[in-house]
């Protein structure tokens, strides 16, 4: 067997070397033998003849030559030229010969020893031969092992079936009750993307569920067959306390469970694992996972086998497939899973030419080499080793005879099961168990039919007798459990209770034959077999399983632990069964709060207990403790399918609404129980009656299994009195009541009948017949304790005592007239009848009338023009008139239509139309009937709209001219945006007749569809109104492309118009269309107005589908743009699609775009600014460069170009063609920073080069960073060589008057220059020089301060920008002194600091200075520098007062968000230049409390950078103000506005970073401003990108929450409402928990911004759920929600009312609430009296009122009293406080009290 080779899977150790060289014919192979040996050799030591072949050098090595010549070529494996039995033979030989040379090499040491030892140690080593033959024997046999959970080890392949399937993962049953899971994430790599996708639309989306994507359940079925990889074994048996448990993970990925395939391997019948890629029309395709390999799968739809549904084969579905062939390439693998083909065992890979092949789920053809009691041993290929244990050989669970049944050398079929990694040679475990080898699932007979055997025989099934089948000495029981076919095993464990040692066939209580109760503890689907346990324990114990145990059941446990939490005792985890524990919740401890629960509980307690819930899935478990709940005889409800009307059920509140309370019953059946089923008395807050936890008795009222709707209640039917009783029954249907509002919510307002008590229900979708509006504004006009009046009873329930009333007035009507169903008996066909609309269903809609009454209307009898809408058009509760088509009365079924006109109805209405015509302005028209199409007769305008005249013929003859009637000709028209200018109204006018229009539905009718919304359909045109027949009218069969029409503008969209050429034809007009000239275009509402007319020309017409495109524009010019018909200098109109900070992109038609550049936006390249365009701007280009080979082409936008070409042009337009000569000065944008230099974009391609020498005449040490992409430069060219440019930026080749840099030769001493900071050392700073030829000179630290300097690195840092005085100038030496004294600059003059213009520098920061007062009344214009980073400031608290004063007294507008202004607009103002003012004592002592000196912060005075009066102008004056004032928030902000001014976007982030680092670390309120401006900048300007970048990083370092707000207020400024609302839900899921003031910003922007005060409402909800109990959050939070409903445009004062009612109901003490509850009242919108007379009265008998807040109350009240009532009220405010004060002073007593009331009465007055 030299020739088989085999791959090792991963995880496997490779083969041993000695069982190779054993099999191995090459004697090199062969085990050395000794050195002795070889001794005894070399001294002529004969070896035995048996041992020469195998020994001799000389014959072995042509032997092993000339077996090689003679094999066969098997690249991959094959055939030998030995038999087995030869290689068997040749195997034992060879180690028999090595042993023998050990042996004699041995025994020749020992030859000085004597005959009879040396005779001894023969015999010895005789008997030692014939054992290690016989162990050599040992070892060659194939052991027969069952798979276990030991030898499973990563890289085993195992088939399986799929036993159970979870959200998260797949159970999969193994050989040998083995389990393993298959997580989510390991089935394919095609299903884990798809996870993947739908987490990440989870993340931008929001709360959607991922799961709905992803549903195993759907994938996967119970009993499907799989090969899958072990990927780990965990093994917690170890591990304390109790049994442990053993994990075993899988995965089902195709490049895991196909290991150690090749291409080779994959042969027609062979197995594989696939998964599917992508679904065809005519199969799938399939990713099989070979390894190293492009090979694919497809699996047609025709091999799909029936039991395998469609809707499982979705992308990520993995299946084990069976090969049917290979394409002609090669590269494609046919797959089936047909289960005659896969199923069936005798289709086994016999083309397969290695072992690799049968992999697990594979048949195989075996020959069998042994067969004993435990098993089958055979081979494969003659060559692999294959097992069969007990379980699937069939001897153990089927008792089958192995020896009888099968012999050696027989052949057999059967299907490779598992593989042994572990093994020294390659082995396979298979299974001839009948159902595995169809791959099918093992079946049960029940009632003679075929079903699983877990249906015969459930999990936790209790036997009586369990009958011995066959008895394992060391393992178990097969037992019989009275399943015909499927066996029964007891593994030795569970035997009994205890240890068993072993098990004996014939004698002990558990041989053959014996009989014993036993209990199934599950099934193993792969092995066909019940598990089942004969232990005492488990009988006897009440639940297995959580599925075991009923809900409801009440069960002993033993506390095992107390769960500890922040809140104390949060529950007690109780044992109720061994590995089962459940949770009892804190609430559920007791019927009452426990204070010490920890007291009464403890570990090891034994309770009772009843069971509230159970999930298996998450193997959870809840209990209960609550004695009301235990020991309640009540049936335990857990389905709606449980519940009845009045039915008494036990249950928990687990949570408290405004309007309710949430009744918790066993499972997850919960009720609603409503404030006004909380008991017979009025309650007005739940939460001061009930609390969460506490047990209530309810009674059923109603249950809507289909809406999960559930009422109950806790009034006792019985207790309804028999007054109430009695007036329940003489309530009749249609009956008319009044009523009193008793509560009103969101969905129904409840009531109580006046008269009677009664309560009642008043749906809000009942109080009106019009729209959803129109009933939102009637009820915002009820209020509580109102009379409604004319209510209709709608439903009446005795048993559930409900009554149902209605306000629409249709419906009230109709029960008046005695029209309104309430029963089949009272309708008839062909009856119309009022109802209104219960609910929708794809195909029809369901009207209900009185007393539940429910009527079917198919879609298919609605009119057409509704069927396709959403919901028909309609909504839950419109009325409707409908007319009865079909009754079924035996299954009480009704049928209604929408009503039609039909021919009667026509005739019927044309009778009533023919009525006599009131004063008719045509003689000839005496009624409607003398009204004939094609009539001429006379009208009067009545009124003039915007597209037509409303006439009449007569008083009561209405008709209507479109304008598309008026005018024949453009020419007639006198005002073409207001065509019907010329008409006035009652002006009397010719008209012909065309026909009727619905004015519902603005169709055009024949003359006899007449209704109650027809009028007449007129014309004026002067063609229409000529004698003869009446002209054709423009239709959609008669327009042709091309032709020419006079159209009106009827309405107007976002990207175009909708032109009406005639009554019923209406074309669209593509914004682009509209006309030549795009100043019109760009707002289409200001050109074209409504009712304008328009010359059109038909573009396209579909006359089937009535779609019209038109186009207004000149002849030729709306042709459809293409590369054909396109030219150079074209001038085009375009739409801008896309914007960036470098060009924009311009769309001409639906085939042509193209960018325009820079250089092209502008004549001026410093107006040519991409962000000054918007996204779907239209704008006119020209074409530039066009090269239609390649579809590329050149726009501009230039002035010069598209509108006037003598416009000036400042900087010329370069094309390929331009003539650049050397010399020529040009400006560009700077293209590319390279090493090379910089490459500088003239023009479309054309681009030069600028050389580093040749950028500046001074020396740039980082030269890189002073150019930037698409800066403006400006330059010479001095080289044009083949089309290449190249210039120079030099201002001395530049510049005419270029002035000479500086030299040392021209500085002088006392010189005043300014400078740059090149390096700071200890002993002084180098200064370069501004403007000199990289002249530097030395700073010595005795020359920087009037005070000596120690170390002048603590005053300067490199970069630092100053001026100075040259002290000293040292040609020789080449060196230069200069000095930074500040009294070198005290005698200097504003004409002597003006040595270099604007950039004179700037003053650093001076030492401690405390003479700094005294300075300031000399600084004059100076500016004054504060907070300085060298100087100690006052306390934090302090710089964030000073802070915030300093920027609400800044007048800089703009950016609302930060105080600051984008438009720069603030640079204008005098005397405020960026909040930076002139420092004198007078502006000094107004502006600042005065202070310590030696707490002052220091001030260094800068006289020589004063600024003009104008501000800073240049970016010199920012940076010199920054040296300054480097901690100053509105400076920087100033500057970025500056760099926008420019349109330098990215200048203006540089400058924002700046800002970030520079501001001192301790300035918050700075850094936060700067922050705020970044993030205005952004929004403005940015992209989602960046904004989202600048964002998180301001909230790393500053207080998050506050990001957030400011980040909400820019985009509401910025009108950005989506992103704002997105933000404040992100806002309310960070902060809401800990901040109510997040809750009511977002309720504010809701009311004020987006207009939407129910969202505002149900925003409160959740405020107060998510606050919960924490007092001090819900007191600022429901004040401010109910101030919003005062205050907002859209507030329900009434609902800010019911706010604050709540509030002073649970804070009665807290007066605070009544006085801002009076400030709404008095001073928001109108101010009603009777209101704020009853509150000032309510407020004066609050029991806790002190004396000097009623001494305030009673102020207020007198002097409002004063200002809006009469004598008489301010007299009764008098008696009212003399009241208070008496009342007080008699509980205090004496006459203390007594003065106290006459002085209170006295100031209250006053």
């Amino acid at each position: 067997m030299s020739s088989l080779k085999r791959k090792e899977g991963p995880g496997a150790p490779p083969a041993s070397k000695s069982s190779r060289a054993a099999s191995d014919a090459r004697p090199s192979k062969r085990t050395k033998p000794t050195e002795s040996a070889k001794d005894d050799a070399k001294k002529g030591a004969k070896p035995p003849k048996d041992e020469k072949t195998a020994a001799s050098k000389p014959v072995t090595a042509p032997l092993v030559s000339r077996l090689k010549e003679e094999e066969p070529m098997f690249p991959r494996g094959g055939a030998s030229v030995l038999t087995p039995m030869e290689q068997k033979e040749i195997q034992i030989q060879a180690k028999n010969d090595v042993l023998f040379e050990q042996d004699a090499a041995k025994a020749a040491k020992k030859n000085d020893k004597s005959d009879k030892v040396i005779k001894k140690g023969r015999r010895k080593a005789k008997v030692d031969n014939e054992t290690v033959k016989k162990t050599v024997r040992d070892e060659d046999e194939v052991k027969i092992e069952s798979l276990n959970f030991k030898r499973l080890v990563k890289g085993s392949l195992v088939l399986g079936t799929v036993c159970a399937i979870d959200s998260l993962d797949v159970s999969i049953a193994l050989p040998n009750n083995l389990v393993g899971h298959v997580p989510i994430t390991a089935i394919s790599e095609s299903l884990t993307k798809r996870l993947q996708a739908s987490t990440n639309e989870e993340d931008v989306a929001g709360d959607s569920d991922g799961e709905d994507d992803v549903d195993l359940e759907s994938i996967f079925q119970i009993g499907q067959y799989v090969r899958s990889y072990v990927v780990s074994t965990l093994d917690e048996s170890s591990t304390p306390p109790g049994k442990g448990k053993r994990h075993i993970e899988l995965s089902l990925q195709p490049a895991l469970a196909n290991t150690g395939m090749t291409d080779q391997d994959v042969v027609e019948n062979s197995t594989i694992m696939a998964s599917i890629v992508s679904v065809e029309d005519h199969g799938f395709v399939m990713d099989i996972g070979v390894a190293d390999s492009t090979l694919k799968g497809f699996l047609p739809k025709k091999q799909l086998d029936k039991s395998i549904s469609e809707d499982r084969m979705q992308p990520g579905s993995v299946l084990l497939c069976i090969t049917t062939g290979k394409s002609a390439n090669g590269k494609i693998v046919q797959l089936s899973t047909l289960v005659d083909n896969i199923g069936n065992a005798k289709n086994s890979p016999s083309a397969a030419t290695t072992i690799d092949t049968y992999l697990p789920g594979t048949t195989a053809d075996i020959l069998v080499t042994e067969v004993s009691q435990h098993g089958i041993v055979g081979k494969i290929m003659g060559l692999l080793d294959v097992t069969a244990d007990l379980v699937h050989s069939g001897a153990g669970p089927d008792g089958v005879d192995l020896e009888e049944e099968y012999h050696v050398g027989s052949r057999l079929q059967a299907r490779v099961i598992c593989n042994f990694p572990t093994s020294k040679k390659p082995k396979l475990g298979v299974s001839i168990l009948p159902h595995v080898l169809s791959l099918k699932s093992k079946m049960a007979d029940k009632d003679g039919r075929t079903t699983l055997p877990l249906e015969v025989l459930p999990n936790s099934a209790m036997m009586e007798r369990c009958k011995v089948q066959r008895v394992e000495a060391d393992i178990g029981l097969y037992v019989d459990v009275g399943v015909p076919g499927v066996p029964g095993f007891v593994h030795i464990s569970r035997v009994k209770d205890g240890k068993v040692d072993a098990l004996f066939e014939n004698s002990g209580p558990f041989k053959v034959g014996s009989v014993h109760p036993g209990r199934v503890i599950g099934y193993n689907a792969f092995d066909g077999m019940f598990l089942i346990s004969l232990e005492k324990n488990i009988l006897e114990q009440p639940f297995l399983r959580i599925q075991d145990i009923p809900v409801g059941a009440v069960v002993a446990g033993v506390v095992e632990k107390l769960v500890i939490n922040s809140d104390g005792l949060g529950g007690l985890i109780v044992k109720i069964a061994d590995g089962i524990s459940g949770l009892v919740p804190e609430m559920h401890l007791a019927d009452v709060h426990l204070q010490h629960p920890e007291k009464k509980f403890r570990e090891g307690m034994k309770v009772k207990t009843r069971v509230l819930s159970t999930n298996p899935a998450k193997h959870q478990v809840r209990l209960t403790l609550k004695k009301t709940l235990v020991n309640s005889e009540a049936p335990p409800i857990q389905s709606y399918d449980e519940l009845a009307v009045g039915l008494q059920a036990p249950g928990t509140i687990v949570n408290i609404l405004q309007h309710g309370a949430i009744v918790q019953f066993y499972g997850r059946l919960r009720g609603f129980l409503p404030v006004s089923e909380m008991s017979e008395a009025y309650i007005h807050d739940p939460k001061e009656h009930f609390r969460v936890g506490q047990s209530v008795s309810v009674f059923i009222i109603s249950f809507d299994p289909e809406a999960s709707k559930l009422i109950v209640s806790c009034k006792d039917p019985a207790a309804f009195g028999l007054e109430k009783q009695l007036a329940l029954q003489k309530l009749q249907f249609g009956n008319i009541v009044s009523a009193r509002v008793t509560q009103k919510t969101e969905d129904d307002i409840f009531v109580e009948l006046d008269g009677s008590s009664l309560k009642a229900i008043l749906p809000i979708g009942h109080l009106t017949d019009k729209s959803a509006s129109k009933t939102q504004s009637a009820l915002k006009k009820i209020h509580v304790s109102q009379l409604l009046t004319d209510l209709a009873i709608l439903e009446k329930h005795e048993g559930r005592r409900s009554i149902t009333l209605t306000a629409k007035p249709s419906l009230v009507k109709a029960s008046q007239e005695g029209k309104l169903l309430f029963s089949l008996d009272n309708a008839r066909v062909g009856d119309k009848v009022h109802g209104f609309i219960r609910n929708f269903t794809a195909t029809a809609a369901f009207v209900q009338f009185g007393a539940k009454l429910t009527a079917l209307l198919p879609k298919s009898l609605m009119p057409r023009d509704i069927q396709d809408k959403p919901d028909f058009g309609m909504h839950k509760f419109q009325s409707l008139l409908v007319k009865i088509t079909s009754i079924n009365r035996e299954l009480n079924r009704l049928v209604v239509a929408i009503p039609s006109d039909t021919e009667e109805e026509v005739a019927e209405k044309a009778v009533k139309a023919a009525a006599e015509a009131v004063n008719s302005l045509d003689e000839t028209i005496r009624s409607m009937d003398d009204v004939s199409v094609g009539k001429l007769t006379k009208a009067r305008i009545v009124a003039i709209k915007d597209t037509q005249l409303n006439v009449e013929l007569a008083d009561n003859i209405q008709g209507r001219i479109d304008v598309s009637q008026i005018f024949d000709s453009w020419d007639e028209i006198l005002d073409p945006k207001n065509p019907l200018k010329q008409f006035r109204v009652k002006q009397i006018v010719r008209v012909r007749v065309l026909g009727i229009h619905d004015a519902r539905n603005h169709r055009f009718l024949p003359i006899s569809h007449r209704s109650s919304h027809a009028v007449l359909e007129l014309s004026t045109r002067p063609s229409d109104l000529k004698d003869g027949a009446l002209p054709e009218q423009v239709s959609f069969d008669k327009l042709e492309a091309g032709s020419t029409h006079l159209g009106f503008v009827n309405n107007i969209i976002r990207n175009g118009l909708w032109v009406n050429l005639s009554p019923n034809v209406r074309g669209r007009l593509n914004a682009m269309e509209a006309s030549d000239d795009l100043s019109q275009v760009q707002d289409l509402e200001e050109s074209f107005p409504i009712g304008s007319a328009l010359r059109v020309r038909v573009v396209s017409v579909d006359a089937d589908n009535k779609r019209l495109d038109l186009s207004a524009r000149s002849p030729g010019s709306e042709s459809v743009l293409t590369w054909d018909k396109i030219e150079q200098n074209m001038v085009l109109p375009g739409k801008v699609t896309k914007v960036n900070d470098r060009q924009i992109m311009v769309k001409l038609s639906e085939s042509l775009a193209a960018p325009v550049h820079m250089t092209d936006l502008a004549d001026d390249y410093d107006e040519s600014n991409p962000l000054t365009y918007s996204k779907n701007d239209l704008i006119r280009v020209a074409v530039v460069e066009l090269d239609k080979s390649n579809k590329r082409m050149r726009l501009s936008t230039r002035p010069s170009r598209v509108l006037n070409s003598s416009l000036p042009v400042k900087d010329r337009e370069i094309t390929k063609s331009s003539k650049i000569q050397v010399g020529d000065i040009i400006r560009g944008f700077v293209k590319n920073v390279s090493d090379k230099g910089l490459f500088v974009s003239l023009g479309g391609d054309v681009t030069a080069l600028v050389q580093i020498r040749n950028l500046s005449d001074a020396f740039l040490k980082d030269w890189k960073e002073h150019f930037q992409v698409d800066q403006v430069v400006k330059g010479r060219v001095i080289s044009v060589t083949d089309g290449r440019y190249e210039m120079s930026l030099k201002p001395s080749v530049v510049d005419k008057d270029y002035v000479p840099l500086l030299t040392m030769a021209d500085l002088k001493e006392g010189q005043f220059v300014t400078g740059k900071v090149r390096k700071a050392e200890e002993f002084g700073a180098f200064i370069e020089i501004d403007g000199s030829a990289n002249v530097s000179g030395l700073c010595h630290r005795s020359e920087m301060a009037d005070k000596a300097v120690k170390d002048a690195r603590t005053l300067y840092n490199a970069g630092d920008r100053v001026k100075a005085i040259i002290l000293k100038v040292d040609l020789e030496q080449k060196r230069v002194n200069l000095g930074l004294k500040p009294s070198y600059f005290d005698d200097d003059d504003e004409d002597a600091m003006d040595v270099d213009g604007d950039d004179n520098g700037a003053a650093l920061e001076s030492g401690d200075d405390s003479e700094g007062d005294e300075d300031m009344s000399d600084a004059g214009g100076a500016v004054i520098i504060t907070g300085t980073d060298n100087v100690e400031d006052e306390s934090e608290d302090e710089e964030d007062a000073a802070s915030d004063v300093d920027m609400a007294e800044t007048e800089v507008k703009g950016l609302d968000a930060g105080g600051f202004d984008w438009s720069a607009a603030s640079l204008d103002v005098k005397d405020n230049v960026t909040g930076i003012k002139p420092a004198t004592k007078k502006s000094k002592a107004k502006e600042e409390p005065a202070v310590h000196a030696e707490r002052l912060p220091h001030i260094t005075v800068d006289k020589t950078a004063e600024l003009d009066i104008d501000g800073p102008q240049t970016i010199s004056d920012y940076e010199r103000l920054l040296l300054g004032q480097p901690d100053s928030s509105e400076l920087w902000i100033a500057y970025m506005a500056f760099q926008m001014q420019v349109s330098e976007l990215a200048s203006a982030r540089q400058v924002a970073e700046r800002a970030i680092k520079t501001i001192n670390i301790r300035e918050q309120t700075e850094k936060l401003n700067v922050w705020t401006a970044y993030l205005n900048l952004e929004v403005a300007y940015g992209t989602e990108d960046t904004l989202e970048e600048v964002f998180k990083r301001a909230c790393t370092y500053n207080d998050e929450q506050e990001v957030h707000e400011r980040l909400a207020s820019i985009y509401i400024q910025s009108n950005k409402r989506k992103e704002a609302d997105d933000l404040f839900e992100k806002m309310l899921k960070k902060f809401g928990s800990k901040s109510s003031e997040v809750w009511i910003n977002y309720a504010h922007f809701l009311h004020a911004t987006l207009n939407s005060p129910e969202r505002a409402r149900a925003l409160l909800k959740r405020a107060t759920q998510v606050l919960g109990s924490q007092a001090h959050l819900y007191l600022a939070l429901m004040p401010k929600f109910a101030a919003l409903e005062f205050r907002s445009p859209n507030g329900d004062r009434d609902q800010g009312r019911t706010l604050f009612e709540s509030l002073l109901a649970t804070y009665p003490k807290k007066f605070d609430l009544w006085n801002q509850l009076m400030d709404l009242e008095t001073s928001v919108g109108t101010v009603d009296a009777a209101v704020v007379k009853d509150l000032f009265e309510r407020g004066s008998k609050v029991k806790s009122l002190k004396p000097k807040q009623a001494k305030a109350w009673f102020r207020r009240w007198a002097k409002w009293e004063e200002e809006n009532g009469d004598a008489k009220s301010r007299e009764r405010v008098s008696v009212k406080a003399q009241e208070w004060a008496r009342s007080a002073t008699a509980k205090k007593g004496g006459g203390r009290g007594r003065r106290r009331r006459r002085r209170m009465i006295e100031e209250v007055y006053a």
